[in-house]
Protein backbone atom coordinates (compact mmCIF):
# COMPACT_ATOMS: atom_id res chain seq x y z
CA UNK A 1 0.00 0.00 0.00
CA UNK A 2 1.17 3.43 -1.11
CA UNK A 3 0.75 6.33 1.85
CA UNK A 4 -0.63 9.41 0.01
CA UNK A 5 1.03 12.69 1.74
CA UNK A 6 -1.20 14.85 -0.59
CA UNK A 7 -3.78 14.91 -3.35
CA UNK A 8 -3.77 17.49 -5.98
CA UNK A 9 -6.66 19.03 -8.08
CA UNK A 10 -7.77 20.52 -11.00
CA UNK A 11 -10.20 23.40 -10.62
CA UNK A 12 -12.39 23.92 -13.98
CA UNK A 13 -15.26 21.17 -14.03
CA UNK A 14 -13.40 18.90 -11.25
CA UNK A 15 -14.20 21.30 -8.09
CA UNK A 16 -16.55 23.30 -9.81
CA UNK A 17 -19.11 22.90 -12.95
CA UNK A 18 -17.29 25.40 -15.40
CA UNK A 19 -18.38 24.94 -18.03
CA UNK A 20 -22.66 25.06 -17.27
CA UNK A 21 -21.72 27.91 -15.06
CA UNK A 22 -20.63 29.66 -17.80
CA UNK A 23 -22.82 29.32 -20.55
CA UNK A 24 -25.74 30.29 -17.70
CA UNK A 25 -23.74 33.19 -17.42
CA UNK A 26 -23.57 34.23 -20.38
CA UNK A 27 -26.91 33.52 -21.52
CA UNK A 28 -27.84 36.12 -19.03
CA UNK A 29 -25.17 38.50 -19.90
CA UNK A 30 -26.65 37.84 -23.73
CA UNK A 31 -30.54 38.82 -22.58
CA UNK A 32 -29.30 41.48 -20.35
CA UNK A 33 -28.07 43.11 -24.12
CA UNK A 34 -31.03 42.18 -25.65
CA UNK A 35 -33.15 44.40 -22.49
CA UNK A 36 -30.99 47.12 -23.59
CA UNK A 37 -31.37 47.44 -26.92
CA UNK A 38 -29.79 44.78 -28.65
CA UNK A 39 -32.67 43.59 -31.31
CA UNK A 40 -31.88 40.70 -32.21
CA UNK A 41 -32.52 36.88 -31.50
CA UNK A 42 -31.18 35.43 -27.87
CA UNK A 43 -30.13 32.00 -29.87
CA UNK A 44 -28.04 34.01 -32.53
CA UNK A 45 -26.61 35.70 -29.98
CA UNK A 46 -25.45 33.11 -28.53
CA UNK A 47 -24.15 31.36 -31.69
CA UNK A 48 -22.03 34.19 -32.48
CA UNK A 49 -20.54 34.69 -28.87
CA UNK A 50 -18.83 31.14 -28.97
CA UNK A 51 -17.37 31.91 -32.34
CA UNK A 52 -15.84 34.30 -30.95
CA UNK A 53 -14.94 32.90 -27.73
CA UNK A 54 -13.69 30.19 -29.31
CA UNK A 55 -11.65 32.51 -31.80
CA UNK A 56 -10.49 34.93 -29.30
CA UNK A 57 -10.14 32.35 -26.50
CA UNK A 58 -12.16 32.57 -22.88
CA UNK A 59 -9.37 35.07 -21.59
CA UNK A 60 -9.93 37.94 -23.82
CA UNK A 61 -10.96 41.15 -22.35
CA UNK A 62 -13.40 42.15 -24.39
CA UNK A 63 -15.87 39.58 -26.04
CA UNK A 64 -19.39 41.82 -26.15
CA UNK A 65 -17.41 44.47 -28.13
CA UNK A 66 -16.13 41.49 -30.55
CA UNK A 67 -19.72 40.35 -31.05
CA UNK A 68 -21.10 44.15 -31.63
CA UNK A 69 -18.63 44.75 -34.14
CA UNK A 70 -19.51 41.15 -36.21
CA UNK A 71 -23.12 41.52 -35.53
CA UNK A 72 -23.75 45.06 -37.03
CA UNK A 73 -27.31 45.33 -35.78
CA UNK A 74 -29.21 48.06 -36.73
CA UNK A 75 -30.41 48.41 -33.60
CA UNK A 76 -27.63 49.82 -32.33
CA UNK A 77 -27.88 53.09 -34.35
CA UNK A 78 -30.43 54.28 -31.86
CA UNK A 79 -28.66 53.32 -28.45
CA UNK A 80 -25.30 53.63 -27.13
CA UNK A 81 -23.32 50.24 -27.65
CA UNK A 82 -21.03 51.03 -24.54
CA UNK A 83 -24.45 50.31 -22.58
CA UNK A 84 -25.38 47.73 -24.43
CA UNK A 85 -21.78 46.11 -23.38
CA UNK A 86 -22.32 47.19 -19.89
CA UNK A 87 -25.59 45.35 -19.58
CA UNK A 88 -23.39 42.30 -20.95
CA UNK A 89 -20.58 42.88 -18.58
CA UNK A 90 -22.28 43.15 -15.83
CA UNK A 91 -24.62 40.66 -16.06
CA UNK A 92 -21.98 38.09 -16.19
CA UNK A 93 -20.04 39.39 -13.26
CA UNK A 94 -23.48 39.20 -11.38
CA UNK A 95 -24.36 35.53 -12.00
CA UNK A 96 -20.62 34.86 -10.91
CA UNK A 97 -20.73 36.92 -7.80
CA UNK A 98 -23.71 35.06 -6.83
CA UNK A 99 -24.00 31.57 -8.30
CA UNK A 100 -20.03 30.68 -8.32
CA UNK A 101 -20.02 27.67 -6.32
CA UNK A 102 -17.99 24.21 -5.86
CA UNK A 103 -19.66 20.60 -6.21
CA UNK A 104 -21.75 19.80 -2.97
CA UNK A 105 -19.20 17.06 -2.11
CA UNK A 106 -15.99 19.60 -2.13
CA UNK A 107 -16.16 20.89 1.29
CA UNK A 108 -16.78 17.80 3.10
CA UNK A 109 -14.17 15.82 1.04
CA UNK A 110 -11.47 19.06 1.82
CA UNK A 111 -12.62 19.22 5.24
CA UNK A 112 -11.80 15.61 6.47
CA UNK A 113 -8.72 15.24 3.89
CA UNK A 114 -7.20 18.08 5.97
CA UNK A 115 -7.93 16.43 9.09
CA UNK A 116 -6.77 12.96 8.39
CA UNK A 117 -3.33 15.34 7.92
CA UNK A 118 -3.66 14.98 3.70
CA UNK A 119 -1.74 17.91 2.37
CA UNK A 120 -4.04 19.34 -0.46
CA UNK A 121 -2.89 21.44 -3.48
CA UNK A 122 -4.40 22.86 -6.92
CA UNK A 123 -2.52 22.34 -10.42
CA UNK A 124 -4.53 24.47 -12.68
CA UNK A 125 -4.34 25.52 -16.44
CA UNK A 126 -5.36 29.61 -16.85
CA UNK A 127 -4.40 33.19 -16.10
CA UNK A 128 -3.38 33.70 -12.43
CA UNK A 129 -5.68 36.51 -11.44
CA UNK A 130 -8.73 34.10 -12.84
CA UNK A 131 -7.97 31.02 -11.52
CA UNK A 132 -6.76 32.74 -7.81
CA UNK A 133 -10.23 34.52 -7.82
CA UNK A 134 -11.66 31.35 -8.20
CA UNK A 135 -10.04 29.52 -5.71
CA UNK A 136 -10.68 32.62 -2.98
CA UNK A 137 -14.60 32.94 -4.26
CA UNK A 138 -14.96 29.43 -3.66
CA UNK A 139 -13.73 29.81 -0.28
CA UNK A 140 -10.96 27.01 -0.73
CA UNK A 141 -8.06 28.45 0.29
CA UNK A 142 -8.12 27.96 3.82
CA UNK A 143 -8.05 23.92 3.02
CA UNK A 144 -4.96 24.58 0.67
CA UNK A 145 -1.49 24.11 1.69
CA UNK A 146 0.15 27.56 0.56
CA UNK A 147 2.95 26.26 -1.17
CA UNK A 148 1.02 23.56 -3.03
CA UNK A 149 -0.97 26.21 -5.93
CA UNK A 150 0.35 26.05 -9.03
CA UNK A 151 -1.28 27.94 -11.53
CA UNK A 152 -0.05 27.41 -15.46
CA UNK A 153 0.35 30.97 -16.16
CA UNK A 154 2.25 32.14 -12.75
CA UNK A 155 4.66 29.33 -13.27
CA UNK A 156 5.16 29.87 -16.83
CA UNK A 157 4.24 26.01 -17.66
CA UNK A 158 1.51 25.04 -19.42
CA UNK A 159 -0.65 21.77 -19.49
CA UNK A 160 -0.47 18.96 -20.86
CA UNK A 161 3.91 19.70 -20.27
CA UNK A 162 4.73 17.15 -17.49
CA UNK A 163 6.97 19.53 -16.05
CA UNK A 164 3.60 21.25 -14.57
CA UNK A 165 3.80 18.18 -12.23
CA UNK A 166 7.07 17.50 -11.78
CA UNK A 167 7.58 21.00 -10.70
CA UNK A 168 4.94 20.66 -8.43
CA UNK A 169 6.00 17.49 -6.99
CA UNK A 170 9.77 19.54 -6.47
CA UNK A 171 8.32 22.54 -4.65
CA UNK A 172 6.34 20.36 -2.33
CA UNK A 173 9.28 18.04 -1.11
CA UNK A 174 7.56 14.64 -2.32
CA UNK A 175 7.91 11.73 -4.61
CA UNK A 176 5.63 11.11 -7.28
CA UNK A 177 3.86 7.58 -5.90
CA UNK A 178 2.53 9.94 -2.48
CA UNK A 179 0.84 12.47 -4.51
CA UNK A 180 -2.58 11.84 -6.53
CA UNK A 181 -3.98 14.18 -9.03
CA UNK A 182 -7.94 14.77 -9.54
CA UNK A 183 -8.78 16.08 -12.88
CA UNK A 184 -11.57 15.89 -15.92
CA UNK A 185 -9.45 16.05 -19.01
CA UNK A 186 -7.97 12.78 -19.61
CA UNK A 187 -4.96 13.92 -22.00
CA UNK A 188 -4.71 17.19 -19.92
CA UNK A 189 -4.77 15.60 -16.74
CA UNK A 190 -4.39 12.13 -16.19
CA UNK A 191 -1.46 11.58 -18.85
CA UNK A 192 1.14 13.98 -18.09
CA UNK A 193 1.45 12.84 -13.90
CA UNK A 194 0.68 8.94 -14.52
CA UNK A 195 3.84 9.66 -16.97
CA UNK A 196 5.93 10.82 -13.88
CA UNK A 197 4.54 7.80 -11.72
CA UNK A 198 1.69 10.08 -10.08
CA UNK A 199 -1.55 7.87 -8.90
CA UNK A 200 -4.61 9.89 -11.31
CA UNK A 201 -8.30 10.15 -10.84
CA UNK A 202 -10.65 10.68 -13.45
CA UNK A 203 -13.23 13.11 -12.19
CA UNK A 204 -15.64 12.62 -15.16
CA UNK A 205 -19.37 14.34 -13.83
CA UNK A 206 -18.72 17.39 -15.66
CA UNK A 207 -16.25 16.48 -18.02
CA UNK A 208 -16.68 17.24 -21.54
CA UNK A 209 -14.77 13.59 -22.11
CA UNK A 210 -17.07 11.65 -19.92
CA UNK A 211 -18.96 9.64 -22.80
CA UNK A 212 -15.55 8.43 -23.79
CA UNK A 213 -14.33 4.91 -22.06
CA UNK A 214 -11.20 5.56 -19.41
CA UNK A 215 -7.90 6.12 -20.17
CA UNK A 216 -5.42 3.73 -19.60
CA UNK A 217 -3.36 6.58 -17.86
CA UNK A 218 -6.90 7.07 -15.23
CA UNK A 219 -5.69 5.33 -12.04
CA UNK A 220 -9.79 5.03 -11.22
CA UNK A 221 -12.92 6.57 -12.69
CA UNK A 222 -14.94 8.43 -10.56
CA UNK A 223 -18.57 10.33 -10.86
CA UNK A 224 -18.33 12.26 -7.46
CA UNK A 225 -15.94 12.81 -4.46
CA UNK A 226 -18.34 10.53 -2.49
CA UNK A 227 -16.73 7.61 -4.49
CA UNK A 228 -13.14 8.86 -4.28
CA UNK A 229 -13.51 7.95 0.01
CA UNK A 230 -13.62 4.76 -0.16
CA UNK A 231 -10.57 4.56 -3.19
CA UNK A 232 -8.51 6.81 -0.61
CA UNK A 233 -9.72 4.52 2.34
CA UNK A 234 -9.14 1.19 0.71
CA UNK A 235 -6.54 1.66 -1.72
CA UNK A 236 -4.18 4.30 0.28
CA UNK A 237 -5.11 4.01 3.62
CA UNK A 238 -6.10 7.18 4.04
CA UNK A 239 -8.03 7.84 7.63
CA UNK A 240 -11.24 9.03 6.54
CA UNK A 241 -14.78 8.95 8.28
Amino acid sequence: MTQLAALLFDIDDTLVPTTEFARRARTNAVRAMISAGLELPEELVLRELDEVLHEFSSNYEHHFDKLLMRLRPKSLERVNPALVVAAGVAAYHDTKFLELAPFDDVYPLFRDLKRAGVRLGIVTHGWTVKQAEKLVRLGLVPYLDAKAVFISDQIGISKPNPKLYQLALTDMGLPAEQVMYIGDNPEHDLVPPHAIGMRTVWARRASRHRHEAPNPAADHVIDSFDELRPILKRVYGVPLN
